[in-house]
């Protein structure tokens, strides 16, 4: 869907926060809401190249309209938005950590994929986490010897390293605890 992108036919663009592009992810959502029973929807909005956003006039418009400070806001407007939409489908909005960086939407789960780090910034703010660090809960990372597996995206996650988890950050005190739902590979 170029259409909904800032710089269309351009590669690696993201989605363009605009009217048309909400238009378009209600109806989406709203089919995936319908399909789903369980109480949460995963935004992703990881690794957003930014860039794109800080080149177009229709992004830096949005930016001063709503009296943002910087794309990462401008990020956090988008899933908050999305996180709203969402509320009126009985749905919750998961994103990955990278939701953060702008200020976090009022009832987002974080999952924090780099690290425990995400999802302890975020339980310090009263937001539930789901821990997902890449370093043991990638299972597409190798898991034994290269030449001996198949292609993996990188990295080395031995089921050794998996089962000595513990998805509770030793960071977090008493009720902080609580606010971790588990962890996800």
């Amino acid at each position: 869907y170029p259409q909904l992108a800032c710089t269309p036919n351009a590669g690696g663009n993201v989605l363009c926060p605009s009217e048309a592009t909400f238009a378009f992810l209600r109806d989406v959502l709203t089919e995936v809401a319908a399909l789903f029973p369980g109480p949460y929807i995963h935004i992703g909005s990881d690794e957003v190249d930014k860039r794109w956003w800080r080149q177009s006039a229709e992004a830096q418009a949005i930016i001063q309209r709503e009296g943002l400070k910087s794309e990462d806001e401008l990020q956090s407007y988008f899933v908050r938005r999305i996180e709203q939409f969402l509320a009126t489908t009985g749905k919750r909005t998961i994103g990955w950590d990278e939701i953060l960086e702008g200020g976090l939407a009022p009832n987002t789960i974080v999952m924090s994929w780099r690290g425990e780090a995400g999802g302890v910034e975020a339980i310090r703010q009263k937001h539930q986490a789901i821990m997902t660090p890449s370093e043991f809960c990638y299972f597409d990372y190798y898991q034994g010897k290269p030449e001996r597996e198949p292609l993996s995206i990188g990295g080395f996650v031995p089921l050794e390293k998996v089962y000595r988890y513990e998805p509770i950050p030793q960071a977090l005190q008493g009720q902080e605890r609580e606010y971790v739902l588990g962890a996800q590979a």
